[in-house]
């Protein structure tokens, strides 16, 4: 099988069109199909001194691997030009209409995956476009009720049950409901989506020393205990909860496939640490397998020659492996 990946540009001014020409310089072992603006994408190859062949991408034909030089692009026309770092109000539509053609693909089997440069969030929403992020926007289009985020790298997973909350309004969210939907998602998503046959989750406690015993809180013995302890029964393998400032060691990481983080600076500082600029961002629960970079839009490299490829080449591949594994998990 040879998936066919569908790779948006993100915001048009940033660095998005960069990587996405320099993925499109190397040879993969997928097909890749940028959905964007020809003309942009010409124009910026031409800004970096890079050769890239643009072709007409045909939905009817078979997926093929990619070959270095060449990129197969689905157009979707800018409403107003591009000055590569200069934010334009006018192409926030556009940005949106990328990452609607490429759901409807995925949902419609065009695709195998779906593959995210960064957005900016400042620009649509000053254009009058309600958005708060590729991750709530693929939830609604997908009609997916609950999604939860995970950041990989090599040698780590970090998952959430929370994502972008004030801190004082983490504890509130912490319930019984939400621990079950998220850590199942997380499970089925990893024998689904990476093929693991019982996958070991590593849950932190959301108070310093996972509460200690009650005296630095009582979220852990009111709500997460019992949580882990109905989910156990389910069948899930879940260690915890445990403390974070010890959780993230060698004992603990080498005996699980992901630690279940209760809040986003209580995971993802120590993954971005260990991996930045490679790590890969992926949203589980959804019907579609969805990877992203692990960065922003840089617009102060856009068109300058020095933005760093490497999460999104990483992106690429980890979306290429979750399809090849979610169509072999499909026909057993």
């Amino acid at each position: 099988m040879i998936p066919r990946l569908a790779l948006t540009p993100g915001e048009p001014a940033g660095i998005g069109p960069d990587i996405t020409l320099a993925i499109a310089a190397l040879d993969w072992d997928a097909e890749i199909v940028a959905i964007g603006d020809p003309a942009l994408l010409r124009q910026r190859a031409q800004q970096l001194g890079l050769r890239i062949e643009l072709t007409d991408f045909d939905p009817s034909a078979p997926p093929a691997r990619h070959t270095a030089g060449s990129l197969p692009v689905a157009p979707v026309a800018l409403a107003a030009p591009c000055v590569a770092g200069k934010l334009e109000t006018a192409n926030a539509g556009y940005v949106i209409a990328t990452l609607e053609q490429a759901i409807t693909g995925c949902l419609e089997g065009t695709f195998a995956a779906l593959v995210t440069a960064p957005v900016q969030k400042s620009v649509i929403n000053d254009a009058g476009i309600p958005f708060s992020g590729h991750t709530e926007l693929l939830a609604e289009r997908t009609g997916t009720p609950r999604v939860v985020m995970m950041l990989a790298s090599d040698s780590l997973r970090v998952a959430l049950a929370t994502t972008h909350l004030p801190l004082r309004d983490v504890p509130d969210a912490i319930t019984p409901a939400l621990l079950e939907e998220t850590l199942t998602i997380v499970d089925r998503d990893l024998r689904r989506q990476f093929g693991l046959e019982q996958p070991r989750i590593a849950v932190l406690g959301l108070n310093p020393h996972a509460g200690e015993g009650g005296h630095l809180g009582r979220e852990e013995l009111e709500v997460i205990i019992p949580t882990l302890d109905t989910l156990r029964e389910r069948g899930l393998d879940l260690a915890g909860p445990l403390p974070a400032d010890t959780a993230f060691n060698p004992k603990v990481l080498d005996d699980c496939d992901v630690v279940f983080a209760m809040y986003h600076d209580q995971g993802l500082p120590t993954l971005k640490y260990a991996g930045f600029g490679k790590a890969v961002n992926v949203t589980l629960g959804l019907p579609i397998v969805r990877t992203s970079v692990d960065h922003g839009t840089a617009l102060d490299l856009a068109g300058s020659g020095k933005a760093d490829a490497s999460s999104l080449q990483a992106a690429l591949r980890m979306a290429q492996q979750m399809a090849m594994s979610a169509r072999a998990t499909s026909r057993t």
